[in-house]
């Protein structure tokens, strides 16, 4: 009886130990009837951006209204489908650009132009997500494969100053949301074809080293990742139905329940960064919440 007792203690134990706070809180509906809404942003001028991936069109959401992002190609095979977005210190738009393959500028004023077109000559994949380093050099994941055994997915860097573009690290089953860490060491990219989040060392040269698993996703593909300001990670389980919250040291702390089963991405916004907007691929919608924790602010903040 004592040894039962025993056992039961210890599973208890162990249990608690691993207790995750399941959050279902009521979501904000902020625009609906979309395509398919992916790579969202914010550009610190209350104003919110998110492609349409299944159209060619970027919306911008700003104060509760919906409206496209008129944009002016400087060559009209030049702007096909985008996905991952970002904005750099000078307001500029980065679009990643899956239907031609390559990596747009959008400028303040809405020029947009093939900022890179390929490496070596051959056009890249399917440019995913994007995101700017503390100096203001460019990561961007480009998968090609959706199949774990299929490793064929690449992270490149780009060199701001040069527009040198190298492979930073390769070998990956379809790479997909990406994000730089708090402490500016190390970046975090949604490996979605193997279900997991991996880290990685930035090394000086700009290639990326020493991966390790952050956390396992089984039920859905983690997608769109952003911090807050304590060092957690957020992670849309696209397919999980949650926004999967991991702590700095790589454990599942809260689970946040979404509209849809399909959340694709997330960004902190608003002037205390603590309204979280997602984009969400069922109800092909934007949705928000208040969180009670600020987001990480952005190293291409403005």
């Amino acid at each position: 009886m004592m040894r039962h007792i025993l056992f039961l203690v210890i599973l208890n134990f162990s249990l608690l130990g691993q207790t995750v706070d399941t959050n279902n809180v009521e979501f904000k509906l902020e625009a609906t009837n979309l395509s398919f809404p992916e790579g969202i942003i914010f550009d610190y001028d209350n104003t919110i951006y998110f492609s349409n991936c299944y159209s060619n069109w970027i919306a911008k959401l700003s104060n509760g209204n919906l409206d496209t992002l008129t944009v002016k190609p400087t060559n009209p095979v030049n702007f096909g489908k985008t996905n991952g977005l970002a904005v750099n210190k000078d307001g500029n738009i980065f679009a990643c650009d899956y239907g031609i393959g390559a990596i747009l500028k959008i400028s303040t004023i809405g020029y947009v132009d093939t900022f890179i077109t390929g490496y070596n000559g051959q056009k890249f994949n399917r440019p995913n997500d994007i995101a700017f380093t503390p100096s203001g050099n460019i990561y961007f994941t480009d998968p090609k494969s959706y199949d774990k055994n299929i490793l064929d997915g690449v992270i490149y860097f780009i060199n701001m100053q040069s527009k040198e573009i190298k492979p930073a690290f390769s070998g990956l089953g379809f790479p997909n949301g990406i994000a730089i860490g708090p402490c500016k060491k190390f970046i975090f990219v949604s490996e979605s074809a193997k279900k997991r989040v991996l880290r990685f060392k930035i090394n000086d040269d700009g290639t990326l080293s020493d991966s390790t698993v952050v956390v396992n996703l089984p039920g859905g593909d983690p997608d769109g990742l952003a911090f807050d300001s304590m060092g957690n990670l957020y992670i849309a389980h696209f397919g999980g139905g949650n926004i999967v919250v991991v702590s700095p040291n790589n454990k599942i702390i809260k689970k946040i329940k979404t509209p849809g089963k399909k959340p694709s991405n997330l960004e902190f916004a608003g002037k205390d960064l603590k309204t979280l907007y997602i984009t969400e691929d069922e109800t092909n919608s934007v949705y928000s919440i208040i969180n009670d924790i600020a987001g990480l602010k952005l190293f291409s903040t403005p």
